[in-house]
């Protein structure tokens, strides 16, 4: 969920190098396995431009990853609406509340 997130906020697609300075404490192993992985699923594209050396790839969110941002953007509003010590629904009637 953090590689989708990081890619969303980078504006739909990010290189290895960036979403390894983003996350904090991954491996290169690990990032490179879960990117595989996603891309595997298809939530992330995975462009390569061998046109220059070095050889450059980004990864992208696909319409599929997209979609799951739009459901974790969701959860969160759900999760922040219905947290009890939440100051904004501390505020009022939590079934009331409009994010």
């Amino acid at each position: 969920m953090l590689i989708l997130l990081e890619l969303y906020k980078g504006g739909g697609s990010r290189r290895f190098t960036e979403l390894k300075d983003c996350l904090n404490d991954i491996t290169p192993k690990i990032l490179s396995t879960r990117l595989k992985e996603l891309e595997e699923e298809g939530l992330i594209g995975k462009n390569v431009d061998s046109s220059s050396f070095p050889i450059k790839a980004e990864y992208t969110l696909t319409e599929c990853g997209k979609e799951a941002i739009d459901i974790i953007k969701d959860i969160k509003r759900w999760a922040l609406r219905w947290r009890v010590d939440n100051e904004i629904c501390a505020l009022q009637d939590c079934g009331d509340c409009q994010l």
